[in-house]
């Protein structure tokens, strides 16, 4: 998966109709509406403002007045086959006069974002985990360097009998952190995940 590095913006001009696309990276549908506002008030004249979100848990699809199915939805699809998530595909339409009815709509509306992904900046999304776990005073600082070898954040410490930690990390760097952890600790790791 994948998130914009920024928003983009692109136009497209059919038969006299324009498609102003903007696509970029939303944390939530909160920060969508709030996006979609600024985007109304910039095209207070526009005849509709097509909209698709995709984030984790909370996605949305609007076709703004426009027949079913021929705006909303190749927005959202073209963001889904580009493998993007916390996004939000805005597209204005001022009208020009032409209908183009329902395929031409469906092409358009697509081909505007398109035309906006073109120009982005892909970052891939990297799932973290975050781990509490104990560690004896006298190997603090061998974890502490390995920590650092396996891209291992220290988020937190506290010290008691031992040292307690709570790291994160990407997923994919876990199981040889943890096997090297429990190496270091000669088989004393005991890791719990946090959510």
């Amino acid at each position: 998966m994948f998130q914009l590095g920024q928003p983009v913006t692109a136009e497209l001009e059919v038969k006299k109709s324009r498609f102003i696309a903007w696509v970029g990276p939303v944390s939530d549908r909160k920060a969508a509406k709030e996006v979609l506002a600024m985007l109304r008030q910039q095209h207070p004249t526009a005849g509709h403002c097509c909209w698709a979100l995709i984030t984790e848990g909370d996605s949305g699809l609007d076709d703004d007045g426009e027949p079913a199915g021929t705006a909303a939805k190749p927005i959202y699809n073209v963001l889904t086959h580009k493998h993007l998530s916390s996004v939000l595909g805005v597209v204005i339409r001022y009208w020009g006069g032409v209908k183009l009815g329902a395929g031409g709509l469906t092409r358009a509306y697509g081909q505007a974002v398109s035309d906006a992904l073109k120009l982005a900046e892909f970052v891939p999304i990297i799932q973290k985990v975050s781990l509490a776990g104990r560690v004896p005073f006298a190997d603090e600082a061998a974890f502490r360097r390995l920590c650092g070898q396996h891209q291992v954040d220290v988020v937190e410490t506290d010290y008691a009998t031992d040292v307690g930690f709570v790291i994160a990390m990407p997923l994919l760097n876990q199981a040889p952190f943890e096997q090297a952890a429990n190496d270091l600790l000669r088989g004393k790791w005991v890791s719990q995940p946090i959510e």
